[in-house]
């Protein structure tokens, strides 16, 4: 696997094609080509998973050999609501919460269209309630999360804030997909360089959305689109995205508008990569590289410095 993540490449454009068919794939399906996801991640080695009940939520502990224990990475995985797991994006956290030397509770949320929203930022808020709960302090947990959950990760933090809730530490969206409205130029610039939601037959994110949100949803709604959100009293940011793929202009557009409303926001774009190439650690050069980046810029920010 090169840099650019050759495996992710090969992989995103079998889901881009079963999608593409008429009639598409089932839901099922979907889920089945979701569960490979992770297949192009290598073993990090040195970390034991533990299933847990976090709030009522199907979690898993990551466990670092080298990691402090009360410093805590709350993971929130992609799939576009409809598919991915904890399993899914087991290896890739762990390589996350190896760098940072911390653990991670990667959340089991809930997935649509058996439950809309708001039922997976609710799994996202409790599991961040229950980490407080067991004692470990807001200011020792950092956020983060790939595509759907890049999004989840901002607002969950924006719920803790309107619940008045002590908000975290620091907060890592990962190729976020914010906008779930779908506007912003690069949906149509970068159509033909991201394998997974572009090419010849891109894929309907809308109808993703319109499941997410069932017929009456509105994708403006500031409780499922943080553009559209007050973002005064986020905790700082750094978001990774490439400069290739569609959602990239998401990314853009929410780090100017938290800027703007006072926060700390570091936006990191990565050339030639695909959607969550995070995916490619152990095995890609460009998703080690931005890993040990999330790495250097959150550990200052847990206190492990």
């Amino acid at each position: 696997m090169t840099g650019k993540t050759d495996w992710l490449i090969e992989h995103y454009r079998q889901v881009n094609a079963a999608f593409a068919q008429n009639p598409p794939i089932s839901l099922e399906e979907s889920r089945d080509l979701n569960d490979h996801w992770g297949d192009a991640t290598t073993e990090p080695g040195g970390v034991d998973y533990v299933e847990v009940d976090a709030g009522g939520v199907p979690a898993m502990w990551v466990t670092p050999k080298a990691s402090v224990e009360d410093r805590v990475l709350l993971c929130l995985h992609g799939g576009g609501f409809i598919g991915g797991s904890m399993y899914t994006h087991r290896k890739m956290f762990a390589h996350i919460a190896k760098a940072v030397g911390a653990r991670a509770l990667i959340v089991d949320y809930r997935l649509t269209p058996e439950h809309q929203h708001p039922a997976q930022i609710n799994d996202a808020n409790a599991a961040y309630r229950w980490l407080l709960d067991q004692g470990v302090k807001a200011e020792h947990i950092a956020i983060t999360g790939d595509s759907a959950g890049g999004g989840l990760t901002v607002l969950t933090a924006l719920h803790a804030r309107d619940n008045e809730l002590p908000v975290p530490a620091a907060l890592m969206p990962l190729s976020p997909w914010f906008d779930i409205e779908n506007g912003g130029e690069t949906r149509t610039t970068n159509l033909m360089t991201d394998a997974i939601f572009g090419g010849e037959t891109p894929m309907n994110l809308g109808f993703l959305v319109q499941i997410l949100l069932g017929e009456h949803g509105d994708p403006k709604d500031p409780s499922i689109n943080p553009l559209y959100a007050d973002l005064t009293g986020l905790p700082p940011l750094y978001i990774q995205a490439s400069s290739t793929e569609m959602v990239v202009d998401d990314s853009y557009r929410l780090a100017e508008l938290a800027e703007k409303q006072g926060a700390e926001v570091k936006l990191e774009t990565f050339e030639g990569q695909q959607h969550t190439w995070h995916m490619g650690a152990g095995r890609a050069p460009a998703a080690d590289e931005a890993i040990k980046k999330l790495a250097e810029w959150v550990r200052p920010k847990l206190g492990l410095a």
